[in-house]
């Protein structure tokens, strides 16, 4: 087994503003690989909130904010915690009465691979 590994980019998941609603719909497919980091950026005029299971609110984001969690970046291919493999985000308005009138939410992962 390798001890080098670099850091991969899954594919872009988004929804944009006009799908925005008070429920929850999911941030493009399942993820394909365990995600070792992501990046959450809200460049929509509203507060949004994420979950992890479509259902309960477990992050909420501002307007024009971001987060980047560096889960497991530092570890070897299989050590550490990670957002497992088959896991999709979901996202939803904060306020239900808000009505996002541009642009979208994103949401950036990277996975490990061997060199």
């Amino acid at each position: 087994m390798s001890l080098a590994i670099r850091l991969v980019p899954d594919i872009l998941r988004s929804v944009a503003f006009g799908s925005l609603s008070a429920v929850y719909i999911g941030m493009g497919t399942a993820m394909t690989k365990p995600i070792r980091m992501m990046i959450l950026q809200n460049f929509t005029d509203i507060n949004v909130m994420f979950s992890f299971d479509g259902i309960h609110d477990t992050l909420p984001l501002p307007s024009n904010g971001y987060l980047v969690l560096d889960i497991t970046s530092n570890k070897t291919i299989d050590q550490g915690f990670f957002l497992a493999q088959g896991s999709r985000i979901y996202v939803k308005n904060l306020i239900p009465t808000d009505v996002a009138t541009s642009h979208a939410v994103y949401l950036t992962t990277f996975y490990a691979a061997e060199i």
